[in-house]
């Protein structure tokens, strides 16, 4: 795929404050506030249909909520921070954040929690933001490599998020968890506020609300029809008039974004050969990786009576996370580094192909700690690769206007794949069980492993269709040290 090099001329529009150590920190501390909350809720689910008397769906609207708004958020905020400026915009979506997980916090009821995960979610804007911060304010050569580490953080705080929770709830409630979320997120706003300048970049234009409205609904649609096709019935009425209706409002939504004259997303983009590409091949990644996240911890709690599963509590099944995390932090900036020299396609490819590498280790080995503790470490660093990879991709495909709606609809594909991919994942583990009980039967497992395996060939196949080499330089100057360290960005 064809990388469109940031222009050699471009140059940070302002200076950061002291350099760029303190920017950068502040953006990452932005960043994982947000992908912290997406996942500790998870492991307080039992607990919270406990205390509720709620039954399973119900208490899966405390994700779903979340899910729905951040995904409407990501498209509306990225091209909001490019039309009126990131550092305004972020800080007035953390601080929407921060609102909704204090109320998450005083919660009492599950409707008002619901509630307020669904406020929380337009802290999701927090990802193109910080893409296009960096993209307007460090300097270019630093560009790829923080990229790479923002992209890791997503994963980083994902898979934390799933380990922390169970020694909080344990000691104290789930209450708590909100409490100490709350704390990062005044502390990434704090950061943001005193670090980070605003940028004179815009993208003039008015908002689009039609293409708001169409966008909106068509993406609730579609992600409320994949969150509760398994407990609605995938061939229900319902779920069949939600896709209707979603595939329905987004072929106008494309249709009024090629005839008014500022549209919220700019259609061109998305001919774009190497922005097309990685929109593709977010999608799969999202539908083959995110798997991983919510069936390793289900399977290490498993009994071990069962025939397989290692009888860990909610916190030690979070342990099993803890390698992809840390070789996703190591992954990130390497792919930036590898993609800054040789182009984006390669570190894309190899991202794809090492998951499938992780993704067969848990489906043939998944009955040993430290098969799993390897296949977790392997798929970090696939899922590092792909983060990084797809988030420059975009990013070097477009101009510094358009870089936060653009890396809000990668974000946006991924989301949708993940989606779709963990509740196929899930049914297949629900499909089968052990004669007798309600504990899924090993095959069902396996079966999704193999799933996941064969979603990132296929996303392999879709990186090695894009345009330009595997291999080849760049007119990409020396790679500079990581962010932070040295010359100011001024």
């Amino acid at each position: 795929m064809t990388d469109t090099p940031i222009s050699q001329a471009e140059t940070p529009a302002t200076g950061a404050r002291g350099g760029t150590a303190a920017p950068f920190a502040a953006l990452l501390l932005a960043v994982l506030s947000f992908s912290l909350m997406q996942t500790m809720v998870v492991p307080a689910l039992p607990d919270l249909q406990r205390e509720f008397d709620a039954s399973t769906t119900s208490v899966s609207w405390v994700l779903s909520s979340f899910l729905l708004t951040a995904s409407v958020a990501t498209a509306l905020l990225g091209r909001v921070g490019d039309m009126f400026g990131k550092r305004r915009v972020l800080i007035a979506s953390l601080t929407v954040f921060a609102a909704g997980t204090l109320l998450a916090a005083l919660s009492d009821s599950l409707p008002l929690l619901i509630a307020a995960r669904a406020v929380q979610g337009v802290g999701s804007a927090a990802f193109p933001l910080a893409f296009g911060i960096v993209r307007d304010q460090f300097p270019r050569e630093r560009v790829p490599v923080a990229i790479g580490l923002i992209s890791s953080t997503f994963g980083i705080g994902f898979g934390v998020g799933l380990v922390i929770p169970g020694p909080i709830v344990d000691a104290l409630n789930w209450h708590w968890i909100f409490w100490l979320g709350l704390i990062v997120i005044l502390l990434g706003i704090a950061a943001v506020a005193a670090f980070i300048e605003e940028s004179s970049v815009r993208s003039p234009g008015r908002i689009d609300w039609a293409g708001v409205v169409l966008l909106s609904g068509g993406i609730v649609a579609l992600l409320l029809a994949i969150s509760e096709g398994k407990s609605w019935g995938w061939a229900s009425g319902r779920v069949i008039g939600l896709f209707v209706g979603a595939a329905a409002l987004l072929v106008v939504f494309v249709y009024v974004e090629t005839k008014v004259r500022e549209p919220l997303i700019d259609i061109e983009l998305l001919r774009r050969p190497a922005v097309l590409t990685s929109h593709i091949t977010a999608l799969i990644i999202g539908f083959g990786m995110y798997g991983a996240f919510t069936l390793v911890p289900l399977l290490a709690q498993t009994p071990s009576k069962a025939g397989y599963g290692f009888d860990a509590s909610v916190t030690e099944s979070g342990l099993f996370m803890v390698p992809m995390a840390v070789t996703m932090l190591i992954a990130s900036p390497l792919a930036g580094r590898i993609g800054a020299a040789r182009g984006w396609k390669l570190p894309l490819v190899l991202a794809c192909l090492i998951g499938v590498v992780g993704f067969a280790i848990y489906a043939g080995a998944h009955d040993t700690e430290w098969a799993m503790y390897t296949g977790s470490a392997v798929l970090g660093i696939g899922v590092g690769f792909a983060f990084a990879a797809l988030a420059n991709l975009v990013v070097s495909a477009v101009d510094r206007s358009q870089t936060g709606q653009a890396t809000g609809i990668n974000t946006i594909m991924r989301t949708i794949g993940g989606s779709l991919g963990a509740q196929i994942a899930a049914s297949l583990v629900a499909s089968r069980t052990i004669p007798g009980t309600r504990v899924p039967a090993e095959s069902g497992y396996t079966t999704a492993f193999v799933m996941s395996a064969i979603a990132l060939g296929v996303a392999t196949v879709a990186a090695l269709a894009g345009p330009g080499k595997l291999w080849h330089r760049t007119a990409a100057p020396a790679p500079a040290p990581a962010p932070g360290s040295g010359r100011s960005a001024a």
